[in-house]
């Protein structure tokens, strides 16, 4: 078995991987075939485009690596769900979207592989706090 010698976390949007930074600089410094990797990043995600999708990347000591996808941030699903660019500046004070607790259900069964919570319910209170720190109101 290769001993693992780093790990590296980047989120990249789907497809749309290439050399230059910030993929070439994070990758640079491991001896990472940057080319090699950049293709079959945007082999595994060329479906999922228009989507950022975290990748984690373990790096062997002979320089070979092997990457997993996770999910999309949580963030950047709120985002699309209310039809907004970004979140709001002051959360506690701006309100910049709604997001309805279907849609907050939704993205938790989405996340739900990655996050920590025990059953949907937690995972959706989750991705609630989530879309308060952004500004966006969760209705109904």
């Amino acid at each position: 078995m290769k001993k693992a010698t780093g790990y590296i976390k980047l989120q990249i949007s789907a497809g749309k991987a290439t050399p230059a930074p910030p993929v070439g600089t994070a990758l640079g410094p491991h001896g990472i075939n940057i080319i090699e990797f950049t293709k079959s990043y945007n082999e595994k995600t060329a479906d999922k485009a228009g989507q950022i999708i975290p990748a984690q990347i373990t790096v062997f000591e002979d320089r070979s690596f092997s990457f997993i996808l996770k999910t999309p941030p949580a963030a950047d699903l709120l985002r699309k769900a209310a039809g907004v660019d970004k979140g709001a500046a002051t959360a506690k004070r701006e309100t910049v979207g709604r997001v309805t607790r279907d849609q907050v259900r939704e993205i938790a069964t989405i996340k739900m592989a990655d996050l920590t919570a025990n059953d949907l319910d937690a995972a959706a209170r989750l991705i609630e706090g989530t879309a308060r720190s952004m500004g966006i109101e969760v209705v109904g």
